[in-house]
């Protein structure tokens, strides 16, 4: 016999979870992105400045992507301990990790001042941001998911999403502002700390916020169960993901091919595409990402509330056929060097972006059961990420440099995106699911018997 659902949460509380949530994501999220906009703007001059400026870029992003390998690892510590203690505990620990490397960066000496000793303190930093980050993602979204309203759970997991668009909105609207205030060679020589040291200041008032929510009623109840089981509470949640989840993990990393691969480089390698071969200045690139981010940040929540209309899969699969049929006018926009034709490319490839980023919070923590769900999402969202996200702006630089199109660029992100539409096509809908209800074995039973895991809307 199954223990009385959790109460539900009250609409304050529940906004006040949300709240939490989305501030958290939002502060690892501005760490995260702050370095892919330095990457792209002047750690090759800093860090890497004997190069030749493109050699250097891509050094630079090299960089870049080994935050994103240290993801895996994230996950499957947080995810452990998150299964285990609880989703709170671990996203106060991951706020402090990526806010404290992400200050420590702003104070780091360059490669004028103590040589090569500065790429390698800039890398070590960069691997705590990415362990940090790695798992940040499925406590956040799996705090608002376990605590909100199932028959809007897809809307409101989608607020932690919009971290991302905030974080990225809050990095380049303040790199953008100190490029407009300060000349190249005092941005170039100082300027660039101010926004890493201000992380300083977000982590407080992160932490302020995300100490005052209660932990997961859902995540509660499925441990005092556990607990009742002694065996059970025993189990390590990797390997019951491993053996009860393998095929939504796999369905997880599919379906983040070209959610993730297409957001880089319409965010991050952007910035390198349209300064070096359209000729775009730094300061109408960078505010261009902002505006769209703005309007990225808007659609999310909008598309995580279409998905609890019509489903998950159905949303997901729009944007990435959008995603896909994008990518050329994406670059022949963006090569006419116009100012509104940049913003209209990077708008609607990241609000069809959106259409896959917003069901996905709701949907990968639907599919693995309590007391693994946060290892199986975050293993699935996190191991993608470096195949991912990690090398799709070194990919696109080196392809830029090798071929000088944007041709075979385009190719790329189409390639990811028509992997991820066999990917989430292959899955099963999941939006009818209570999350109490999902059973251990959710992801090895076939498709007809897993609707006594539904629940009407």
């Amino acid at each position: 016999m199954s223990s009385p659902a959790a109460a539900p949460p009250t609409p304050n509380s529940l906004k006040r979870i949300v709240t939490a949530s989305l501030i958290g994501t939002t502060i690892e999220w501005y760490d995260f992105f702050l370095y892919g906009s330095a990457a792209a703007l002047v750690f090759n001059k800093l860090f890497f400045p004997d190069s030749d400026p493109l050699v250097g870029t891509l050094l630079s992003f090299l960089t870049y992507a080994v935050g994103f390998a240290a993801r895996p690892l994230g996950a499957l510590v947080f995810g452990h301990y998150g299964d285990r203690l609880g989703r709170k505990k671990l996203l106060v620990l991951s706020l402090l990790l990526m806010g404290g490397a992400t200050f420590a960066i702003g104070l780091l000496p360059t490669h004028a001042t103590v040589g090569t000793a500065a790429p390698v303190l800039l890398t070590a930093l960069r691997l705590v941001q990415g362990f940090a980050l790695g798992g940040e993602w499925g406590g956040a979204v799996l705090l608002v998911s376990e605590h909100g309203d199932p028959r809007r759970r897809g809307f409101w997991a989608s607020w932690p999403q919009t971290g991302a668009p905030a974080g990225q909105l809050l990095a380049t609207g303040v790199l953008s502002l100190l490029t407009a205030l300060l000349s190249d060679a005092a941005f170039t020589d100082w300027g660039w700390r101010i926004p890493f040291l201000l992380s300083g200041v977000l982590v407080i008032v992160g932490l302020w916020i995300r100490l005052s929510v209660d932990e997961s009623p859902v995540f509660k109840q499925a441990l005092a169960q556990a607990q009742a089981r002694k065996a059970d509470a025993e189990r390590l949640p990797l390997v019951s993901v491993l053996r009860h989840h393998w095929r939504d993990v796999l369905v997880a990393m599919g379906a983040r091919m070209a959610e993730n691969i297409s957001y880089y480089v319409i965010t991050a390698f952007v910035l390198v595409y349209a300064t070096t071969s359209a000729d775009v200045s730094k300061q109408t690139a960078l505010n261009a990402v902002l505006i769209a981010s703005a309007v990225h940040f808007a659609v999310i929540p909008a598309w995580g509330a279409l998905s609890d209309r019509i489903g998950r899969r159905p949303v997901y699969l729009l944007g990435a056929v959008g995603v896909g049929l994008w990518m050329f006018p994406f670059f022949a926009l963006v090569d006419t060097g116009g100012f509104g034709s940049l913003i209209l490319a990077v708008t609607v490839g990241l609000v069809l972006h959106g259409a896959m980023y917003a069901p996905q919070a709701a949907f990968f923590s639907e599919m693995f059961a309590t007391r693994m769900r946060y290892s199986g999402a975050s293993i699935g969202a996190q191991f993608a990420s470096v195949a991912a996200g990690a090398p799709a702006p070194l990919i696109a630089t080196a392809l830029l440099s090798d071929y000088g199109s944007s041709t075979p660029i385009a190719l790329y992100v189409i390639a990811a995106a028509l992997l991820t539409i066999v990917a989430v096509a292959a899955a099963e809908e999941t939006r009818h699911r209570d999350l109490a209800d999902v059973t251990p074995d959710a992801g090895a039973r076939p498709a007809a018997d897993r609707s006594a895991d539904a629940r009407p809307v």
